[in-house]
């Protein structure tokens, strides 16, 4: 990008505001969700819930449904080289630690084949696996668990 256009995009982010922290509240002032329910701001800031203490696998809600993480992640280290995860979830120690093993689902392919090793595209646990907070829903809603799970 040249100078002349660097600097014209500059102006306009500052000039927009875009980038600025703005406040939760401010955000959700007079916003409604879909179903015409107005979205009241986090009386906490987010990040700041506090996880639920350790417990027992929490139940699923509907089919294929990715288990719920039942304890604290928080300094658990996820990297391309490091997976604290597998220190108790891999097939070599769950039953050492008492924790649920990984689902062979893990261990295919985008093709569908086997793997020997878990897949790159499953190896980052908490991009569909997340922990559980105490923050509670901004919106209400009459979610009812699916019918095959009860």
């Amino acid at each position: 990008m040249n100078k002349p256009t660097r600097q014209l995009v500059i102006a306009l982010i500052a000039a927009l505001g875009i980038g600025a922290a703005v406040p939760p509240a401010a955000i959700a002032e007079g916003v409604k969700s879909i179903r015409g329910n107005d979205v009241s701001a986090p009386e906490v800031a987010p990040g700041s819930y506090k996880p639920i203490p350790d417990r027992a696998p929490i139940p699923r809600d509907y089919v294929q449904q990715p288990p719920l993480i039942p304890h604290k992640t928080e300094g658990y280290e996820v990297t391309k080289n490091f997976n604290r995860c597998m220190d108790c979830h891999a097939w070599s120690r769950y039953q050492e630690t008492g924790a649920t093993k990984v689902s062979l689902t893990h261990f295919k392919d985008r093709d569908g084949g086997e793997l020997s090793n878990i897949s790159p595209r499953r190896y980052f646990c908490m991009q569909c696996h997340v922990p559980q907070t105490d923050a509670q829903p901004l919106v209400t809603n009459k979610f009812q668990r699916a019918e095959g799970l009860r």
